[in-house]
């Protein structure tokens, strides 16, 4: 009987909706509800792991789960020996150092920083070679110069509204953080495969997002200016058409260059451009 590849995720928070949808974007078949704490995929060998997130780095490492989704920030700041396997473009947010409003002087200095990240926040103030009391706090952490617990802080930032509504404004920062992969680094090797597979379906959703399919109509003889616009993979797909003078010229685009692309195409040459989202692409 194969073993079952296991995951752990977080039950509830920033992360949970966004690596669920991830999954079942990938093809995996699975119902859960609010009371859920162990889920088996129906199309995949993989059961599903419902915790908090600070407590998947240490259950992967102990080997209870076999992989977990997990923010950056966690790993770093827990310590666990385990490996990160995938980045997954969500979950995007910063640690970040912030200050009263009304405060000018931003130094560190022989202050007291309050903050849910004391790890990495004592690794950035070793490497500054920085003197500097910090307050662990589980919560609430933005309120602490209200409260006089603290002089400024060091909390997650994602669009600074919480440090705003809180008289805050944001400095240094001092970690970037996403959401990852990570796994056990003793994977049985029948795991390994299995995780491999799960790795091509999850990249291939990945990648799609990134990415746009566009085809157009041009004059044949503007194809090698339109080829030069294309930062594609590889060179376009290219059809003819009825009107012999005239082509349909199909290719990806990465969304980061997708407008400016789509200026260089016109200024080409290219009209009736179509625009069409990617499922699922394999590299």
């Amino acid at each position: 009987m194969t073993s079952k590849l296991t995951l752990a995720l977080q039950k509830k928070g920033r992360l949970s909706d966004d690596s669920l949808n991830l999954l079942r974007q990938a093809g995996l078949s699975f119902e859960m509800t609010e009371r859920s704490l162990k889920v088996s995929v129906r199309n995949f060998d993989l059961e599903i792991l419902l915790l908090r997130s600070s407590d998947i780095p240490e259950i992967v490492a102990d080997g209870v789960a076999d992989i977990g989704i997990t923010g950056q920030n966690i790993v770093e700041e827990e310590g666990y020996p385990v490996s990160e396997i995938e980045k997954l473009g969500f979950g995007k947010c910063s640690l970040s150092l912030a200050f009263p409003e009304n405060e000018s002087d931003l130094s560190l200095a022989n202050k007291r920083i309050a903050t849910s990240y004391p790890v990495i926040l004592q690794q950035y103030l070793d490497q500054k070679n920085i003197d500097a009391q910090i307050v662990p706090l589980s919560g609430s952490v933005e309120i602490a110069p209200k409260l006089k617990i603290a002089d400024c802080i060091c909390d997650l930032v994602s669009t600074g509204s919480t440090l705003r509504s809180n008289g805050l404004k944001q400095g240094d920062v001092i970690f970037e953080s996403q959401a990852v992969i990570i796994g056990n680094e003793n994977l049985s090797d029948e795991k390994k495969e299995l995780l491999e597979k799960l790795l091509l379906r999850i990249k291939a959703v990945l990648t799609a997002k990134k990415n746009k399919y566009i085809i157009m109509n041009a004059e044949r003889k503007n194809l090698p200016q339109i080829e030069a616009c294309i930062p594609g993979l590889k060179r376009p797909t290219v059809s003819s058409l009825m009107d012999e003078d005239f082509i349909s010229v199909a290719s990806v685009v990465e969304e980061d260059f997708f407008w400016s692309t789509i200026e260089k195409l016109k200024k080409a040459g290219a009209s009736d451009i179509l625009v069409l989202p990617i499922e699922k692409m394999i590299l």
